[in-house]
């Protein structure tokens, strides 16, 4: 589960096996004088080698998951996206952080559409799309 997870994690945010032997080679991890490689992070999602505990912690801290999530053992924890972006927490999108207008600004946009969603009507059937027509051919 360990080497699913990991590749799962890595590809979904679109960065290389150098990109995250980086990435951990810069965390301070104390007692941890080890450098990452490529390679060995190749071993660990083709489940060739296993990571050690800090290893693992590292990942964890790096993908924002649990070690928990990472060894197979529970699903990732449930986020509540309005504390989160009222939170803190420094927030990105596709590796862009979020400024404090984006997130008040999507959270504004979040919030509007779900209140909409309670006030639209429900003559559509249930898993029926909607025609939207953009008059592409008025010009």
């Amino acid at each position: 589960m360990f080497p699913e997870r990991l590749r799962a994690l890595r590809r979904g945010q679109h960065i290389t096996l150098e990109q995250l032997a980086d990435a951990l080679n810069q965390q301070n991890t104390v007692g941890d004088d080890h450098t990452n490689t490529a390679s060995q992070i190749g071993n660990w999602e083709r489940g060739v080698r296993t990571p050690s505990f800090v290893e693992v912690r590292k990942l964890a801290e790096y993908f924002d998951v649990t070690m928990d999530y990472l060894a197979g053992k529970t699903e990732r924890d449930a986020y509540d996206l309005g504390r989160l972006f009222l939170s803190g927490k420094q927030l990105s999108f596709n590796r862009d952080v979020l400024s404090g207008q984006d997130r008040y600004e999507i959270y504004q946009l979040i919030d509007g559409y779900l209140h909409g969603k309670e006030h639209r009507g429900t003559d559509t059937q249930p898993n029926q799309q909607e025609e939207l027509d953009l008059h592409l051919d008025d010009h």
